[in-house]
């Protein structure tokens, strides 16, 4: 075979060792039509634009079947790999014969900065609440599916390891292959969950965040043993003092990145005006030092997007500077470099070399199986002891084993330390691009959106330890609603007294003004702190909100904490704001505004169908308790805490979770001195049903219990009756808000325990249910306000 000639430039010139970015255009003399793959820049063109071509043909017809986009990526690569198109191969002498130079040299160092800012950015949008939230349960799940699945596949690392083909691999590195797979097999990396919780568009869902959080303690997991076996690995094999040195630089980053870059970040969103830009100045520094971070763990022989995601963990998400980090760079990075970098990476795979080494990797294969099945139980198990239902933990245990770009990153890098041989590598390409065609599928089709703020614990008033803090979230739409929402939560704020000697009844309150948003703009949500006052006098209701809610701690200071916020939302998203916030307060209680408007002298005014279609959207989904406040202004409500006014509150007791929770609520007003308490038990007169038995015993319980507590007290008072139809009923609810001042219900009954017949026909607030429309009908000659009270929904 004749010898390859050098690549020949338009002027007839040999290139050896000359770097030539672009060419002459329409001026190029075209000896021949390859001549134009001699120049860096449209050999990089041509190489992007084949690329995509192939990204979007797949594409075409796998996202009919619902497949991610990510699995387009990859078998692009695989077309273009050395078993096809082979563009590689292609390129790489065209710019010159010189190795340094090589063709592929640009396109590989796009995509490794594509992957540096696609991981960077994944770390930025990870919720670092949700990450790191306390408990028990991720913790456990984490640890048992990474140990269990490293322990037991390490087990089997030596196994039959004499019969290895020494032509295939030498035998003192085939153990070491095989820990590699199982150390990939056992990393649930954050940025891959993060990327896939996003796809899936569940972020902000309680399955989610699990998620997330679970991906988080066995990353850190996986980061401890990765930081352990390259130490062993180095010092055994390269040198104690390389070893050290890298030990030394990898403590050395964690620490710049804890003590100087978090607090940077920090400090410029503290500098960001609300509302306001941050400076592009900052956003492309911190983008550099993401790159800095990415080229120093290289260095210093770490996978080389480790250092980028570090930094992306250190910047607090959301706005100022997280949203403006998104903004300004995601569809750059998620659009553009990430396809290319995920390409590259699998242009190096050969399936011809996996089909001539099967016998040689068969036991690998069946060591990705076992482990597959292994970690899948692993993370299974965990979830159904902490009783979570069996639907959700299928799903768990899927996004546990789910394999992305992260691991194409480790994969690539062993291979460079030749710890994987070229025909493994391919198989674990093929084993990834399998799993996140698969499971993502398989998540999709078990995951049910309605479901997406179920809550997997108890986040109610009910189920509150003693002398824990009652958390709850204020929803205001209009000036109006502040005077009303005070007035409750200073009822279920008070001092220490003589029942409640060491401290009264501490609440944390998020308080959460709700702007409706109109055309295209932007959704964002905006925290309010000392430093955010000066700026609020432009706008007077929320400065109005401001200085309500800090009167009102003043008022309760040691038992009352509060924070605002302000959410400029679409009609159709606030509910969802309301309850990632919900969330992220972990709060047992969500209290909103009816919708339903009074005058000051007691009657009727208007209805709010936005705020009420809000209210009907959060009954569905909240992920707490959630009680609906029908305020009309009674003059004992308006009393401050210092006053000795006596606010009558009347409970209406029928029986189901929502009168338990209601109850609930009525005991922890019942520890203000303020406060009378009247319950009132609402009877059929006929026996309840058998198959029912077990809520009505619930029901005889939960009053049983708060008559011996509180039988003797001179302000306590208990009564029952006896309720034949629908007209009685309504008779009974009228006669009960004469006497009170507040009353507190259930949104839901047991549909059995009395005859509401004719009353479901007339109701006007069906979302306040059937006790509670009566009580905020206009009709009702009282002043008396209503809160309706629905009980988590729990899985």
């Amino acid at each position: 075979m004749a010898a390859l000639a050098p690549p020949t430039l338009s002027n007839g010139k040999d290139c050896y060792g000359a770097l030539n970015i672009s060419s002459f255009g329409i001026l190029e003399t075209y000896k021949i039509p390859s001549v134009i793959f001699g120049y860096a820049l449209p050999l990089l063109e041509i190489q992007i634009i084949l690329i995509f071509v192939l990204i979007v043909s797949s594409h075409m017809f796998l996202r009919l079947m619902g497949i991610p986009q990510f699995v387009s990526y990859m078998l692009a690569g695989f077309i273009l790999g050395p078993h096809l198109l082979n563009l590689l191969d292609f390129s790489s002498d065209r710019l010159s014969l010189d190795v340094a130079l090589d063709g592929n040299v640009t396109l590989e160092g796009v995509a490794k900065f594509g992957m540096i800012m696609f991981t960077f950015l994944m770390g930025v949008k990870t919720n670092k609440r949700a990450a790191f939230q306390t408990g028990k349960r991720p913790i456990v799940i984490a640890v048992s599916s990474f140990v269990v699945t490293m322990g037991t596949g390490m087990a089997f690392r030596n196994y039959r390891i004499d019969k290895a083909d020494p032509l295939y691999m030498p035998l003192r590195l085939a153990p070491t292959e095989r820990t590699v797979i199982v150390a990939i097999q056992a990393l649930t990396l954050l940025p891959v969950v993060t990327h896939l919780i996003h796809e899936l568009k569940i972020p902000n869902s309680e399955l989610g965040r699990l998620a997330i959080s679970i991906s988080a303690f066995n990353d850190l997991l996986a980061f401890i043993n990765l930081m352990c076996v390259s130490y062993v690995g180095t010092y055994r094999y390269v040198s104690p003092r390389t070893a050290n040195r890298d030990a030394a630089a990898m403590i050395i980053l964690v620490l710049v990145i804890i003590f100087i870059i978090r607090p940077t970040a920090q400090r410029i969103v503290n500098i960001t005006p609300d509302g306001k830009e941050v400076r592009k100045l900052y956003l492309y520094g911190t983008i550099m030092s993401a790159v800095a971070a990415s080229i120093y763990t290289t260095f210093f022989n770490q996978i080389y997007v480790l250092g980028a995601f570090m930094v992306g963990m250190a910047i607090p998400d959301g706005p100022p500077l997280g949203s403006a980090l998104e903004a300004k760079f995601e569809s750059l990075a998620t659009n553009v470099f990430f396809p290319i970098s995920i390409a590259v990476m699998t242009m190096k795979g050969d399936i011809i070399r996996v089909l001539y080494a099967f016998d040689d990797i068969s036991f690998n294969i069946f060591l990705v199986g076992f482990t597959l099945v292994l970690k899948m139980s692993a993370s299974f198990v965990p979830c159904l002891i902490f009783k979570l239902p069996t639907r959700e933990s299928i799903i768990i245990a899927m996004i546990m084993n789910y394999k992305g770009f992260v691991d194409l990153c480790f994969i690539e890098g062993a291979v460079n330390k030749w710890n994987l041989s070229q025909a493994t590598n391919t198989f674990l390409m093929m084993y990834v691009l399998l799993n996140a065609g698969i499971l993502p599928t398989i998540v999709k089709a078990l995951y049910d959106p309605k479901r997406k703020y179920i809550g997997y614990v108890k986040r109610d008033v009910m189920h509150l330890k003693p002398n824990s803090y009652l958390r709850i979230l204020t929803c205001l739409h209009k000036p109006d609603n502040i005077s009303g929402m005070i007035s409750l939560l200073q009822l279920l704020s008070s001092p220490p007294n003589n029942e409640n000697k060491d401290k009264g009844s501490v609440i944390a309150v998020t308080v959460l003004h709700l702007v409706k948003l109109a055309g295209r703009a932007f959704p964002i949500l905006v925290p309010h702190d000392k430093r955010s006052k000066p700026r609020l006098l432009q706008n007077s209701y929320i400065q109005t909100m401001m200085l309500a809610f800090n009167e009102f701690q003043q008022t309760n200071l040691g038992t009352t904490s509060v924070n605002s916020f302000t959410a400029f939302s679409l009609e159709h998203l606030m509910d969802q704001d309301i309850c990632n916030l919900a969330l992220d307060h972990l709060t047992s209680m969500i209290i909103v505004p009816s919708g339903r408007k009074w005058s000051p002298d007691g009657s009727y005014e208007s209805d709010d169908i936005m705020i009420r279609r809000v209210n009907i959207s959060l009954l569905e989904r909240a992920p707490c308790s959630i009680g609906v406040l029908n305020n009309r202004g009674h003059r004992n409500l308006k009393s401050k805490k210092s006053s000795s006014g006596t606010v009558k509150v009347g409970v209406i007791f029928i029986g189901g979770k929502d009168d338990w929770e209601a109850l609930s609520i009525a005991k922890w007003l019942r520890q203000n001195p303020r406060v009378r308490l009247t319950v009132i038990r609402f009877l059929s007169g006929q026996e309840p049903d058998k198959s029912k038995n077990w809520e009505y015993l619930v029901d005889n319980e939960v009053l049983n219990d708060l008559k011996a507590t509180w039988a003797s007290a001179i302000n306590f008072s208990y009564t029952e009756k006896i309720i034949d139809n629908g007209p009685a009923v309504a008779t009974a609810v009228r006669l009960a808000a004469e006497e009170h001042d507040l009353m507190i219900v259930g949104r839901d009954h047991d549909e059995d325990s009395l005859d509401y017949s004719g009353l479901v026909e007339w109701m006007e607030l069906p979302e306040l249910g059937v006790i509670g429309d009566l009580l905020a009908s206009k009709e009702l000659g009282t002043r008396v306000s209503v809160l309706v009270v629905k009980q988590q929904q729990q899985t």
